[in-house]
C-alpha cells in the first residue's frame, strides 16, 4: 500500500517535465548543428537550454520539498504542490522555447508554489519546535 499516492504521482510528473523538456534541446542542436559541449549558438538552441536547465536549477529545490509537505501536511498538500509545479513548469519551457519574455507567467507559478510550500514548511517546524 502507497502512503502517498498523489505526491508520489507529482514527483513522477515532475521528474517526466524535465525529461519532456529535455527533447528540444536535442532537436534544436541538430536543427541548427550545434555540437556538444557546445552551450550557445542559434538563440533557439539557447532558450531551449536555458528553460531546460532552468527546470533542472529548480527540480532540486523541488524534490526533497515536495515530500517534505507531505510529511508534514499529507499527501493531498504534497500533490497540490506537485500539480501546481508541473503546471508552471510546463508553461514556464513552452513559453520560454517560443520567447523568452513569456516564461514569467510560468516561472512565477512554479516559483510561488516551491515558496508557499518551504515558508509553510518552515513555520510548521518551527511551530512544532517552540511547542
Amino acid at each position: 500500500m502507497q502512503m502517498y499516492p498523489l505526491t508520489l504521482l507529482g514527483t513522477l510528473a515532475a521528474l517526466a517535465v524535465y525529461v519532456w523538456a529535455s527533447i528540444p534541446v536535442g532537436q534544436a542542436r541538430g536543427k541548427h548543428g550545434i555540437k556538444a559541449p557546445a552551450v550557445t549558438g542559434h538563440p533557439e538552441f539557447e532558450r531551449a537550454f536555458r528553460a531546460h536547465q532552468n527546470t533542472m536549477e529548480q527540480i532540486v529545490l523541488f524534490l526533497p520539498l515536495v515530500w517534505i509537505v507531505a510529511t508534514l501536511f499529507g499527501d493531498l498538500w504534497g500533490g497540490i504542490y506537485s500539480a501546481a509545479w508541473v503546471v508552471g513548469r510546463i508553461a514556464y519551457v513552452i513559453g520560454y522555447i517560443k520567447d523568452a519574455e513569456k516564461r514569467g507567467a510560468g516561472f512565477l507559478i512554479s516559483s510561488l508554489a516551491s515558496l508557499a510550500a518551504l515558508v509553510g514548511a518552515i513555520v510548521a517546524v518551527v511551530i512544532d519546535l517552540v511547542r
